[in-house]
């Protein structure tokens, strides 16, 4: 068996690509103006971007400037609802006010007269003792006192001034004298330069004109 020559298979090729037939290469000066054309399209892409942009920044300021003047809007009519309300209430206040305290006046003046009536029927000779010890802190020593009281507590009285003068250690010229116009709980202290009057009546009218004021007016006064 002989030996053969082996070639080596080429397995590289080189291609060539032939001119196309009527094809022409751009000139330097249509390739400067379709760079100048880019370069325009650019620009005005460029420029609308950038008046989209300005666009958006406007609807945004104006929308926001809208919002701000509800809001202020919302703001107002809340602030007037709420003076509405407080002036409301505060004359609801002043109504109630005025009513509880023309209640309480009246409250207070029939416990006064409940309270003064009890101790005139309980202890009629409580106020006129207690009138007697004001007189004698007024007066000199040995002035005299005639106590005019309503017969029905003339030994009461007595009994109250004898208790009196042994708690004193001057001597006490007190002369207790009946009186029928004089009402029971009342009394008339007078001694040589001045006197001192119990009226329950008149204390009572002194309560009454400083309640007075307190007082809801009468149905129909003007």
């Amino acid at each position: 068996m002989g030996f053969q020559n082996v070639e080596r298979f080429a397995f590289d090729r080189i291609f060539s690509t032939p001119a196309s037939d009527g094809a022409t290469i751009p000139s330097g000066d249509t390739l400067l103006e379709i760079s100048a054309l880019r370069a325009e399209l650019a620009l005005l892409r460029s420029d609308v971007d950038a008046q989209i942009a300005i666009a958006r920044a406007e609807a945004f300021e104006a929308g926001l400037a809208q919002a701000r003047a509800e809001r202020d809007v919302a703001l107002l009519s809340a602030v007037d609802a709420l003076h509405a309300g407080i002036e409301a209430l505060d004359e609801r206040f002043d109504e109630v006010s005025t009513r509880v305290t023309g209640e309480a006046a009246e409250i207070a003046l029939a416990a006064a007269d409940m309270i003064a009536g009890r101790a005139v029927d309980l202890a009629p000779a409580e106020a006129i003792d207690a009138a007697i010890g004001r007189a004698l802190g007024q007066v000199a020593r040995g002035t005299e006192l005639e106590i005019r009281v309503n017969p029905e507590l003339i030994e009461t009285i007595e009994a109250r001034i004898a208790d009196r003068q042994s708690k004193d250690r001057r001597k006490l010229n007190l002369t207790v004298v009946g009186d029928v116009t004089v009402a029971v709980g009342d009394a008339r202290i007078s001694w040589e330069k001045g006197g001192l009057s119990l009226d329950a009546d008149a204390r009572r009218a002194a309560v009454m004109e400083e309640l007075e004021t307190l007082l809801p007016p009468a149905a129909g006064a003007h």
